[in-house]
């Protein structure tokens, strides 16, 4: 009889998940829906789940529904406000909701591996600027990029390039917030990731 103890097995790690901050809007090209949408279904396809904002309008509802159709895991994070203001999505894989944007902010960055912003507006560039923040504060190690869907953010991007000319942020730290183009950039960068030390440490 066999008295030795079972070898314990390797924990298995649980698959990636991508913190998604989109705009309540699809914007006035049709090319930002679409983008949005092949971006979502790669990331489906590669069993890669998603965290967003929760809801079904915009390109909000464009990455849900994308990934949906896949047969991609969809996490949404949403207010009570918004559910009862019915904006929530009706088919996510999950949904929490909480009680405060401050509290959708902290569990939504809890939930993700890394970070992309999508086109958006004021509440899209508030969610990604906290993170990028915390990011180079050493709050957190995880990437944070942005899906630079027909140049969006190169108007952002350069304004960060200036933020370090003019000594504001540090050389490398202007190189921390990533313009991806879609799913495959954004797997090149999770796969090379090292995050910046600490700006205090």
């Amino acid at each position: 009889m066999n008295t030795r103890p079972a070898e314990a097995s390797a924990p298995r790690r649980s698959p990636m998940r991508v913190t998604v901050y989109a705009g309540s809007a699809h914007g006035n090209s049709p090319t930002f829906a679409r983008q949005v949408e092949d971006f979502a279904r790669e990331l489906a396809r590669a069993e890669v789940g998603i965290v967003y904002g929760g809801g079904k309008v915009g390109l909000m509802g464009v990455v849900a529904n994308a990934a949906l159709d896949e047969g991609g895991r969809v996490t949404g994070v949403i207010p009570r406000s918004l559910v009862d203001a019915e904006i929530a999505h009706p088919s996510l894989s999950a949904l929490h909701v909480v009680d405060s944007m401050s509290e959708r902010k902290e569990v939504m960055a809890s939930l993700g591996d890394c970070f992309v912003a999508l086109p958006g507006g004021l509440g899209t560039l508030e969610e990604v600027f906290e993170v990028w923040s915390c990011l180079i504060l050493g709050h957190h190690q995880k990437p944070v990029m942005v899906l630079n869907v027909d140049g969006y953010w190169e108007i952002l991007l350069s304004l960060v390039g200036h933020m370090a000319d003019t000594g504001f942020i540090r050389p490398q730290e202007r190189l921390t917030l990533i313009p991806i183009s879609g799913a495959e950039d954004l797997f090149d960068v999770v796969a090379s990731w090292r995050p910046p030390p600490p700006r205090w440490g």
